[in-house]
């Protein structure tokens, strides 16, 4: 029988008993497999399933999946109710003054034109308003969705084809998953991304290290200067050790020199990396192992002791067994002290063949430090040296130590250790002050440096992001000292900012205080409650919006908080608190959030921000996030493709983001706001013409045009060369999109379209029809041929209207577009070639004689082209319409240009910039980088099979040395290439 907790979303914590023949067991996280997990190095075993389907605790933080739209969707619908609305409105009016023109007018004719019994005034209007409502339907964008989405398609085309975001290393090309959400990529304010597998490779390499005073990892020339490591560097060579691994690479062979010369120090600083941790070892083959490590972290430490010729071959839960310089020893395993939150370290009791017991401890340098023998203190200082050397370089650290035991101390501290781990009561305050006891006047050994390589190109694509004015909040399950050191890597998190805020409390009351701590430190003119904007929007008005209104702040700042904090946060009465503190902060990091908090801090952003969010992550964790975002990124990396299948775009690498935002997703978001500008003003103009007419053919809702043209004129005449400028259109290239991120900006700010555009349109559209209908009727009025006979008559006026307004709207798509290709050049003209040739075909009469009742319009383009100042009113009205808007812009431009403008006008004056090179930037920096992992809780136990457990530790890696004097390189200095200290040091501001 199992009792247990019913089903939740708290992943590190289980609570439940197992009975078995009247025997209780406890239940906790260490004996629960979550879904989605893989047990490892074990051939069989029974098992029982407590929790299945939506109850298990990975789809209990996982987000209900969205049907996602875009914001200009949202404003179309509006739009076309609004649309809709004044569509009847023109209808009443005219059935109003049609009413009036029956009584006034209308009777006049009933002399000879007698009306039917029961019609009336009343009915007339009836029905002219109905009759109305056909004629001016053309306002109504029937055709706009449909042209929408032909749109999307073809820019989501050309993200799947652009070849500067595939990334031939896994052959993976950029994909856009869905067709609805590219104009989005223009608009984000917000990203949220994870970091391991995101930021980072999710790939270890042991990369320096400090031992009894001596740095290792870095080379030297024969002056003494530091040397670049290149791919054309020599490595180490480790081909005398049969069991190395071939990945594994190191360049300073001094360090295998010292330890195969036998330098004591040396080989416990590797013997130590070779016992102290939980790594399971597989070998399948004769001499072919591989470690199945809880994080690329421990793995990497292992594989380097491995190759330096202390081999970790196989464990049991009593022993270890290595291969030392080519002889197998094993080492008896008699304790494993566990990593957690508060001890920072971990620590392993073996006793060798010899004999000896010894503790060896590795953990944050700062714990580590604190539990040292009097006389390593000059070897501190110097370890401390090199550790602010590796933190400056961006590295994950870690100290090590060692200590020797007596045999009667032991017996008696086991004994001691025993009873408490079998107490019910105090059972870890007891365990913790045996380890605190144990764990005291310990020898340094030195430090380690692991680094968790940044992927190609990531600092420079957020400085860009961070230029283009977009908000990283970075959510990860890491520790804060490895999000911090990542943060730091990454120029999210700089020394020259005024203050990085950490928020840690384990209380409401104390979350809330550090909060309001920081908001008054960034900004003390502040109100202490935040300023809510109450409005409705939607389809309606029926949705209720609240929005927090962004508060300056003089510097930029970081914010780094927990997950345990973040709990207390988002709790109903301090989630605006830490949404004003958060968005004060240029950073914001969030340490050990579970995913279903990663959606939370999502959803809290769009709540109260009414901004566009957008969600970047590479594992199932990240799935949440991606689902609750505007625009969700996956990133087909080391975690497989639960996010790149949960996501609307993915690609391989974090640094095609910026080509996705500041290129596709400004372009597309341009190209989408000029096709609904130019769609509504053509349709407008078109219709508006009608409503005019009106006026002078007393309300009978006859069609100003040809109804042939009434038919082509959204399907032949302006479709295609709407639909390139839609597709090809660009205000600058990709390359002047790089050089100036705050191009990215008006997107943001919604400025190319909204209701107050669409206002503007609305008004351009009724300007221009005004000029196209009574420019020509004036012109045209009482006027006769040369001949003297009349030159306008209703098909003649019909024509010539119809002609002005296809020249205008043509010549207005021409000034909208900035990017003019081949295609466009074709539908443009193709599509006015095609009026001309349409329209004379129609109205000749061959076709009047073959379809009379179809094509009345026989003689009319004869009749009416062939005069010349038809051809005046067609060039006047085009003028009095196109003028306007060339002067508008020109003015403006001068007096009031925009960024767009700017560096338009930069680009055709300069050359295009040269893309700029990506070059490691070597950070100095005072703090220490941390070496974590991202589990709360060790696995010793599962290791042992006793009841203390071990963990892996947090923070940094320390190693030790005496001497200070430089290394010299073996190998010769024409290898190198070597870096002066003026450049260096330029480097690393």
């Amino acid at each position: 029988e199992v009792r247990c907790e019913p089903p939740n979303n708290r992943l590190d914590k289980f609570k439940g008993t197992l009975t078995v023949n009247g025997q209780n067991y406890g239940l906790d996280n260490d004996k629960i497999l979550l879904r989605g997990c893989t047990l490892r190095n074990t051939e069989w075993c029974f098992g029982l399933v407590l929790f299945g389907g939506p109850d298990t605790k990975l789809m209990q933080n996982s987000g209900k999946t969205k049907f996602k739209r875009t914001s200009i969707d949202h404003l179309m619908n509006i739009l076309v109710l609004c649309i809709f609305g004044f569509l009847f409105t023109l209808c009443f009016i005219l059935a109003i003054g049609n009413v009036f023109w029956e009584v006034k007018e209308g009777s006049r004719f009933t002399v000879f034109l007698p009306r039917e019994p029961g019609v009336n005034a009343a009915l007339s209007s009836f029905l002219s308003f109905w009759s109305y409502v056909i004629v001016l339907n053309t306002v109504v964008p029937i055709s706009l969705y449909v042209s929408v989405e032909v749109i999307r398609l073809g820019n989501s085309f050309f993200i799947n084809w652009d070849r500067k975001m595939y990334y031939p290393k896994n052959d993976t090309p950029a994909q856009a998953r869905t067709t609805t959400l590219n104009e989005e990529l223009g608009q984000i304010k917000y990203i949220f991304s994870d970091k391991t597998g995101t930021l980072t490779q999710n790939i270890m390499a042991f990369n320096k290290c400090s031992i009894n005073g001596k740095n290792y990892g870095e080379l030297y020339d024969f002056s003494g200067q530091r040397v670049e490591i290149t791919e054309k560097t020599q490595k180490v060579d480790f081909s005398w050790n049969k069991l190395a691994d071939p990945k594994f690479t190191f360049h300073d062979h001094s360090l295998l020199e010292t330890v195969r010369d036998g330098n004591p120090e040396a080989q416990a600083f590797f013997r130590l990396l070779a016992l102290c941790h939980t790594v399971m070892p597989e070998e399948k083959k004769e001499g072919e192992l591989n470690y199945q490590a809880q994080s690329p972290d421990e793995g990497a430490l292992v594989t380097a002791a491995r190759n330096f010729g202390f081999v970790f071959r196989s464990r049991t839960p009593e022993t270890i067994t290595m291969m030392e310089m080519g002889e197998k020893v094993t080492y008896e395993l008699l304790a494993v002290l566990d990593f957690n939150n508060v001890r920072k370290r971990m620590s392993v009791i073996v006793r060798s063949p010899d004999g000896k017991m010894t503790l060896y401890c590795k953990g944050a340098d700062t714990i580590i430090f604190e539990r040292l023998d009097r006389s390593c203190k000059k070897l501190m200082k110097v370890t401390t040296g090199h550790l602010n050397e590796y933190a400056g370089d961006g590295l994950r650290t870690l100290a090590l130590a060692y200590k020797h035991l007596e045999e009667t101390y032991m017996e008696e501290w086991i004994q001691r250790h025993h009873e408490a781990s079998t107490a019910l009561e105090g059972r870890e305050e007891r365990l913790d002050q045996l380890y605190e006891e144990i764990e005291k006047d310990m020898i340094l050994l030195g430090a380690t440096a692991v680094e968790d390589k940044l992927q190609d190109g990531v600092p420079h694509t957020i400085e860009q992001l961070a230029k283009a004015d977009i908000k990283i909040w970075v959510l990860t399950g890491d520790k804060q000292e490895t999000a911090e050191n990542i943060g730091y890597s990454c120029n999210m998190l700089r020394e020259e900012m005024k203050d990085v805020f950490i928020v840690a409390a384990n209380t409401t009351e104390g979350v809330k205080q550090e909060l309001q701590y920081a908001r008054r430190k960034m900004c003390p003119e502040a109100a202490e409650e935040p300023t809510v904007t109450k409005a409705r929007a939607g389809l309606f008005w029926l949705k209720k919006m609240e929005t927090v209104q962004d508060e300056k702040v003089d510097g930029e700042y970081g914010l780094i908080i927990n997950g345990h904090s973040l709990a207390f946060a988002l709790e109903k009465d301090l989630e605006l608190e830490l949404l004003r503190t958060a968005c004060m902060c240029q950073t914001v990091i969030c340490c050990r959030v579970t995913p279903l908090q990663k959606a939370q801090v999502v959803e809290l952003v769009k709540k109260y921000k009414q901004a566009i969010t957008l969600a970047i992550g590479d594992g199932a964790n990240d799935v949440s996030m991606i689902k609750a975002a505007h625009i969700g990124v996956g990133i087909s990396g080391q975690e497989g493709m639960q996010a790149v299948l949960s996501s609307d775009f993915s690609f391989a690498q974090f640094r095609y983001l910026q080509r996705l935002l500041l290129v596709h997703g400004r372009w597309s978001y341009l190209r989408m706001c000029k096709f609904l500008q130019y769609f509504f003003y053509k349709n407008f103009t078109f219709t508006f013409v009608h409503f005019w007419y009106a006026f002078f053919c007393g309300f009978s809702a006859q069609t100003v045009y040809d109804e042939w043209f009434i038919a082509l004129y959204n399907l032949v005449y302006t479709c295609l060369p709407i639909l390139s400028l839609s597709l090809f259109d660009q205000d600058v290239n990709d390359r002047w999109s790089f050089q100036y991120p705050q191009l990215y900006s008006p997107g943001q700010l919604n400025m190319y379209f909204s209701k107050k555009a669409f206002v503007r349109c609305m008004m351009h559209s009724c300007y221009s029809s005004l000029v196209l209908f009574f420019i020509p009727w004036g012109a045209m009025h009482d006027t006769v041929r040369d001949d003297g006979k009349d030159l306008v008559d209703y098909q003649s006026f019909a024509l010539l209207a119809q002609t002005c307004l296809l020249v205008v709207v043509s010549a207005q798509l021409c000034i909208d577009t900035y990017y003019w290709t081949t295609v466009n050049q074709f539908f443009v003209w193709g599509s006015l070639a095609a009026y001309i040739a349409i329209t004379l075909t129609m109205y000749s009469n061959g076709t009047f004689l073959i379809f009379t009742s179809i094509f009345p319009f026989v003689g009319a383009a004869r009749n009416s082209l062939s005069q010349p100042n038809v051809w005046l009113t067609i060039f006047l009205a085009s003028l009095l319409c196109i003028l306007p808007v060339v002067a508008l812009r020109f003015i403006l431009i001068q007096i009031r240009p925009t960024i767009n403008d700017k560096v338009r006008h930069k680009m055709q004056m300069e050359a295009p910039p040269a893309p700029a090179p990506r070059r490691p930037v070597r950070r100095v920096s005072t703090r220490r980088s941390g070496y974590a992992f991202s589990h709360s809780q060790g696995y010793g136990a599962l290791v042992t099979s006793e009841r203390f457990l071990f963990k892996r530790p947090l923070k940094s890696l320390l190693a030790f040395s005496i001497q200070t004097d430089l290394p010299l390189a073996t190998n010769q200095a024409k290898h190198f290439r070597p870096i002066p200290e003026e450049i260096e040091g330029s480097q690393s501001s």
